[in-house]
């Protein structure tokens, strides 16, 4: 099969992560980040008549891109309630889910979004443009031990300290409200051959607090392990560490900490296990669609626990 493109968002690991969840033609399958559809498209592809997909999207300019299939049903909600809005739709349990977590192509390439280091506008990076909270808000409301837990903990930032200061220094004499004035701040503090990662490590930090992103996930993961019937699959894709390092933990042990317990014979009882190895984008789908290069996509199957 050919790789998937659309003008909204190129699918990343297209076929690797629909094929991680071993369809069955009529079964229950979520997509819980519906974006330009393409991964949704894919697995109706592969669903029959009495198949059912549902998919989840929070971001206004995605609803316009809906499937006209009578087996499909276009949520507009942040995936984090995704039991509940299930549960509306007379849904208990399900046979897979998929999530392509981050931010997709729209978003980093509409300017006016926030999003992207290449663009100057407003400072928004919402992912829900009904949201209250806004990359302006956070740069410019919050305390400086907020702002440096963002920096370090969201953004892994050595600079983390210093760029808080200059931050809170700039926004006493005036608003920082756009891209060119916050990367002019980050300016001293950045070397000119890694400005472009550190600048990434920067927005993501910020991006990551608008949307509560981590707090979503483990939400999420943890809503996975309650709506996947027995033999039910998870395929998750990732794009850096923060992600990543949960949804491995939790596909391994159904934990973000810690170890789960074990019984007197020295068992541990665990909600999924592991299917395949970890899988990442071949140096063609690079070539193609250079935003697939930080991609990992893990497959877990649920278990009896």
């Amino acid at each position: 099969m050919t790789q998937q493109t659309t003008s909204y968002h190129n699918p990343v690991l297209l076929q690797e992560s629909v094929d991680g969840l071993a369809i069955d033609p009529s079964g229950i399958y979520v997509d819980v980040t519906y974006g330009g559809g393409g991964h949704s498209r894919e697995i109706l592809s592969r669903l029959g008549p009495d198949g059912r997909l549902f998919s989840f999207d929070q971001d206004r300019d995605a609803l316009k891109n809906v499937i006209e299939d009578d087996r499909f049903t276009l949520i507009d909600q942040n995936f984090r309630f995704m039991k509940r809005f299930l549960r509306l739709h007379g849904v208990k349990e399900i046979d897979g889910i998929l999530a392509d977590l981050g931010v997709s192509s729209h978003q980093f390439d509409i300017p006016d979004r926030g999003f992207s280091t290449r663009f100057d506008a407003r400072l928004d990076m919402r992912m829900n443009q009904e949201n209250e909270l806004d990359a302006v808000t956070v740069v410019n409301d919050y305390s400086e031990d907020d702002l440096n837990r963002i920096f370090k903990e969201y953004g892994e930032l050595r600079i983390a300290p210093k760029l808080t200061r200059a931050i809170l220094q700039h926004r006493a004499d005036a608003k920082i409200e756009t891209v060119a004035q916050l990367k002019k701040i980050c300016a001293p503090f950045v070397p000119e051959r890694i400005q472009h990662k550190i600048l990434a490590q920067v927005f993501q930090a910020i991006r990551i607090e608008v949307n509560h992103e981590l707090d979503v996930l483990h939400e999420f993961l943890v809503q996975s392990r309650d709506l996947l019937k027995v033999g039910g699959r998870l395929s998750v894709i990732s794009y850096h560490s923060l992600e990543d390092r949960p949804v491995k933990r939790f596909m391994r042990n159904g934990l973000f900490q810690g170890e789960p317990e074990k019984d007197i014979y020295g068992r541990a009882s665990v909600p999924f296990k592991k299917v395949g190895k970890l899988i990442v984008p071949s140096a063609q789908e690079i070539k193609v669609n250079n935003r697939a290069r930080s991609a990992k996509l893990r497959i877990a199957q649920r278990i009896e626990d």
